[in-house]
């Protein structure tokens, strides 16, 4: 038996990285999944892969940081699958610059990816949850929430969000039988990665950098997506039934360690 059999779980960001990694973890432990992305052919490329491997799946194009698109989405996925038990949210931007040069457009975007999503997803599918009789959110934070780098205020800013949000939605729905925690990943192999790595470090081959950000983990790698995803599931499953409001790091060490 898989850890989330007969169990219906929606992930946003699914089309990528860690948010694919989720979904594929999540449909080998059992579970329908919903895959959620702004890029419809990547929510497509991911419902069709687990498919093709046996799982339930559905794809939808959503705009996690709008509101009439979260809702429409919510209630596609209720009314394909007639309930809902779990929720990760993993969608997640990052742009680079210090407030003083900063767009508000880019601004405004990762707040209302990273941070406005959780409260979007939250007030349409913990009603849909309820119905169901309980279930598990899990939101995407980053180490980043604890300790910061140069130039990504809007973004430790929305993840030191998350976190706090978590604890307060645990609070108010833990007499409905719905648990809220969150991850907090330190440098993942994934596009956003590669992405920073191009835009922060031109002149040197994005593999190289990313592998050198790696390095500076206790761990001495970077981390896979995977190695999330395994966090993610734990805590969407009955394992983690005692836990709520819980926020756990997947940083490889990196913010246990003072700089020298």
């Amino acid at each position: 038996m898989g850890l989330l059999d007969e169990r219906v779980v929606v992930v946003t960001g699914a089309g990528a990285g860690i948010g694919a990694a989720v979904a594929d973890l999540a449909a080998a432990e059992g579970a329908a999944v919903a895959a959620l992305d702004l890029d419809a052919d990547a929510a497509a490329a991911t419902a069709e892969r687990l498919r093709a491997a046996g799982a339930e799946a559905s794809a939808h194009q959503v705009d996690v940081g709008d509101l009439a698109s979260v809702r429409a989405a919510v209630a596609d996925v209720e009314s394909r699958h007639g309930r809902l038990d779990g929720v990760a949210n993993v969608a997640g931007v990052v742009r680079y610059g210090a407030v003083t040069d900063l767009d508000e457009a880019d601004w405004d975007l990762q707040i209302d990816t990273n941070l406005k999503s959780v409260y979007l997803m939250a007030r349409f599918a913990i009603p849909v949850m309820r119905r169901a009789g309980g279930g598990a959110v899990v939101n995407t934070a980053s180490a980043q929430a604890f300790a910061s780098q140069p130039l990504v205020a809007a973004y430790s800013a929305s993840k030191a969000g998350v976190v706090s949000m978590t604890r307060t939605l645990a609070l108010d729905h833990a007499a409905d039988g719905i648990r809220v925690n969150c991850v907090c990943p330190g440098s993942v192999e994934t596009p956003m990665l590669r992405y920073g790595a191009e835009l922060l470090a031109a002149g040197t081959p994005a593999e190289e950098t990313m592998q050198s950000w790696g390095a500076q983990h206790p761990l001495g790698r970077l981390i896979q997506p995977v190695d999330v995803a395994e966090v993610v599931v734990f805590l969407l499953s009955d394992k983690s039934r005692a836990v709520t409001g819980s926020s756990y790091l997947v940083d490889a060490g990196l913010t246990a360690r003072l700089g020298v």
